[in-house]
C-alpha cells in the first residue's frame, strides 16, 4: 500500500507533462516553419538587389559571362565614379531633391488640412464630399495626362519643374484618406479641452492633432518621397532640356547613350536607390505604426 501510494503522484504528474511538451514542440515547429518561410522569401526578394550590387562591381566583360559569377573576380569601385561622371548627375540630383522635397512638404500640408476637415469638422455633405475624393482614386492616370498637359501648356510651365511640384500642393486622395483615418482615432475629448482653453480650430490642428499624428505623417512623407524620387513619367512628359532632368530621367538617358556599360548603370542606379533605403530605415518605426493605425476604423 505504501508503495502504491507513493507512486500515485508520479503517475498523475506524467500525463500532465506530456500535453505541455507536445504543445511546446508544436509551437517550436510552427516558429521554425514560419522563420524558414520568411528567410526563404527574404532571400528570393533580396537576390535581384544583391545581383545588382554584384554587377555594379564587375568589369564590362564579366557582366554577361556564362556561367554567371555572383562574386566578381575584382571589385571595380571606380564604376560608381565613372558612371556618375558620364552625365551631369549632380544637376540631376539637385533637381530631384528640389522636386521631391517640395512634393513632400506640399503633400503634408495640403493633405493634412483636408483630412482634418473631413475627420474633425462637422458640415453638411462632408461624407459625400469625402466619397467624391475617394472616387477620384478610380480614375486611371492615363485619363488625366492629356488635360493636365494642356493646362500646364496654357500656363507656359512646360520645361520647368513647376508641373512636377504644383499638383502635390492640391492634395492627393490616398494620403487624405490615410490621414483622415488616423485623425479619427484621436479622442475628441482633446479637441474639447483645447477649445475650453480658448484654442481655435487651426490651433487645435497644429498643437493637438499634428503632434499626435507623427506615425501617419511619417508614412505620408515616405510614400511621397519614394513616389516622386522614382517618378519617370511626369519628367519625361514635361521636361525638354537636359539641365532640368531629374535622376530617374537621367538614368533613362544613361541607358540610351551607354547601353553597353551595364556595370556603371547598376552603380548609378544603386546611388539613386541609396537615399530611399536610408530614409526608410530611419523612419521605419513611424511607417509601420502609421500603416497599422490608419485602418483602425472611425466614427
Amino acid at each position: 500500500m505504501k508503495a502504491s501510494q507513493t507512486s500515485r503522484p508520479i503517475s498523475l504528474a506524467t500525463p500532465r507533462t506530456r500535453p505541455r511538451l507536445g504543445m511546446r514542440m508544436t509551437t517550436l515547429l510552427h516558429r521554425i516553419m514560419v522563420y524558414a518561410l520568411l528567410v526563404s522569401l527574404g532571400i528570393v526578394f533580396a537576390l535581384p538587389f544583391m545581383w545588382m550590387v554584384s554587377t555594379s562591381l564587375k568589369q564590362s566583360q564579366d557582366v554577361f559571362t556564362f556561367p554567371p559569377h555572383f562574386i566578381p573576380n575584382s571589385f571595380e569601385w571606380r564604376n560608381y565614379i565613372h558612371g556618375w561622371q558620364r552625365l551631369p548627375f549632380n544637376t540631376f540630383l539637385a533637381n530631384s531633391l528640389i522636386v521631391t522635397c517640395a512634393n513632400v512638404v506640399g503633400n503634408l500640408l495640403s493633405c493634412s488640412l483636408v483630412a482634418y476637415g473631413f475627420a474633425r469638422l462637422r458640415a453638411r455633405g462632408r461624407d459625400f464630399l469625402f466619397l467624391m475624393v475617394l472616387a477620384t482614386l478610380m480614375i486611371p492616370r492615363e485619363v488625366t495626362i492629356v488635360p493636365t498637359f494642356i493646362l500646364f501648356t496654357k500656363m507656359h510651365l512646360v520645361n520647368t519643374l513647376w508641373p512636377l511640384i504644383l499638383p502635390a500642393w492640391f492634395g492627393y486622395p490616398f494620403f487624405i484618406f490615410l490621414l483622415r483615418q488616423f485623425f479619427m482615432t484621436i479622442p475628441h475629448d482633446l479637441d474639447e479641452a483645447a477649445r475650453i482653453d480658448g484654442a481655435s480650430r487651426f490651433r487645435i490642428f497644429t498643437s493637438v492633432i499634428l503632434p499626435l499624428s507623427k506615425p501617419a505623417l511619417g508614412t505620408v512623407a515616405i510614400f511621397a518621397f519614394i513616389g516622386n524620387w522614382n517618378n519617370l513619367l511626369d519628367p519625361l512628359i514635361y521636361l525638354r532640356s537636359t539641365e532640368k532632368y531629374t535622376l530617374a530621367l537621367g538614368l533613362n538617358l544613361f541607358r540610351g547613350q551607354h547601353i553597353t556599360e551595364y556595370n556603371e548603370l547598376m552603380a548609378v542606379s544603386l546611388l539613386q536607390l541609396l537615399p530611399i533605403l536610408i530614409i526608410f530605415f530611419l523612419a521605419q518605426k513611424y511607417f509601420v505604426r502609421g500603416v497599422a493605425l490608419s485602418g483602425m476604423g472611425g466614427r
